[in-house]
């Protein structure tokens, strides 16, 4: 008796085990995973990875020793179409403020996990006591109008340290010591509103005080690229954009990217201008820089104190003259770019040839030199040898400027978007 009831217990525990989520003990691999298949991000075109031969695209002394030629390779990615225009940073401006003034009125709730968000289902009052603070004080009103203070429109976040993390010790449970994720994640508040005074302070001696006014305003300019933002405004930009995407997607059962938009590197910004033609000196291929009718290709200056021959006397639409072959608009001209690079003079010496960047984050209080931020791509106030391909430039990452945009990447998981 006793043994039949061992036997039948034996024979009921294999049956439990050998029905669970093993497989009757095979690998299969974790079965519970989420499905997953790649997005195609509205306003985005996608560039397949490949090789790029970095390097002045022709015989350029200057730039012998600051890009020596180098073969490298780029993984696929996502980047937006056009530059990001002044109607879809408003969008980003239009969140801080409603965000800031939801706080104030005390329009938040409490998530699952306890976190305070805030209530984006209710309205504002506009007319509420708690909201005087956003405005400007009775003393600085203009022509008796109550303004608000967009000098309050900051952006704060955090985001991950990854080169900092990876430079730590590794991770050991025994050590009361080792590093905590907290040690790894970065703080920034960011004023995020465009300074719409670059058209003055760039241009002395000239009367541009309808820009100053208008452009990033009049509903004339929604579709021209936004200018104004320094690297910080436009790195707040890319977190606020992921977080804007995740939430869209909040509840869904697929799996996400985890991946976040950003600004690209130098070099994705230099292999998608060049939309698969190897060693193009201009996105459309060149060496000219006016088509067989004579047409200029870009908004440039053209000549000596001639801006309007290309159609734009200041910027133009993000969308004007013809893309590339990638689908990318004004990869030459219109405005310069920020990219996430920080510049060096002798990068191309020792970066890698696989997905090469090179990354500071420039304290206020650090060297000038540290600041420097790599921006491509040339502008509609630059002559077209800042058009190429592969000239680089820089600014400082805290400064403005009524020629510097920029536009954002996303990069894409796996092979190819052809294997799906």
């Amino acid at each position: 008796m006793k043994n039949a009831l061992k036997s039948s217990l034996f024979v009921l525990l294999f049956s439990l085990y050998s029905c669970g989520s093993q497989e009757g003990g095979e690998l299969t691999g974790a079965l519970d995973r989420p499905s997953w298949s790649p997005i195609n991000p509205y306003g985005m075109v996608y560039v397949p990875s490949g090789t790029l031969m970095v390097g002045p695209s022709d015989q350029d002394v200057n730039s012998t020793y600051v890009q020596r030629p180098k073969q490298i390779s780029i993984q696929g990615f996502y980047m937006d179409e056009t530059e990001i225009t002044n109607n879809e940073y408003r969008q980003f401006v239009e969140w801080v403020r409603d965000s800031i003034a939801r706080k104030l009125t005390g329009l938040v709730e409490q998530d699952e996990d306890g976190n305070e968000v805030i209530d984006w289902r209710s309205k504002i009052d506009w007319e509420a006591e708690e909201l005087d603070e956003m405005y400007l004080a009775e003393g600085d009103f203009f022509l008796g109008k109550k303004l608000i203070d967009v000098g309050k429109f900051n952006y704060e976040y955090e985001w991950f340290n990854w080169e900092k993390a990876a430079l730590a010790p590794r991770r050991n449970s025994m050590d009361k010591n080792q590093a905590k994720i907290k040690d790894f994640t970065e703080k920034e508040t960011v004023n995020i509103y465009p300074d719409t005074l670059v058209w003055i302070r760039n241009f002395a001696y000239s009367y541009n005080e309808p820009m100053a006014r208008q452009y990033f305003s009049h509903p004339a300019y929604d579709d021209y690229p936004v200018v104004g933002v320094n690297w910080a405004m436009a790195k707040a930009f890319t977190h606020w954009r992921t977080q804007l995407y995740l939430s869209s997607l909040a509840g869904s059962k697929a799996a996400v990217n985890s991946e976040d938009f950003r600004l690209p590197s130098e070099h994705e910004w230099e292999y998608a201008a060049r939309g698969g033609h190897e060693l193009a000196p201009f996105p459309w291929g060149g060496p000219y820089i006016r088509n067989a009718k004579g047409c200029l290709l870009a908004n440039f200056k053209p000549g000596r104190g001639d801006y309007p021959e290309d159609g734009g006397f200041y910027t133009v639409k993000a969308d004007a003259y013809f893309p590339n072959d990638y689908g990318l608009y004004n990869m030459a001209g219109n405005v310069s770019e920020w990219t996430n690079s920080a510049f060096h003079e002798n990068f191309y010496s020792f970066m890698s040839d696989l997905n090469p960047n090179y990354t500071y984050n420039a304290d206020d209080e650090e060297n000038i030199a540290n600041k420097r931020k790599v921006v491509r791509g040339g502008s509609w106030k630059d002559i077209h040898y800042f058009l190429q391909t592969g000239t680089r430039d820089w600014e400082y990452q805290d400064t403005t400027k009524a020629y510097i945009g920029f536009r954002c990447v996303l990069t894409f998981l796996g092979r190819s978007i052809n294997d799906f």
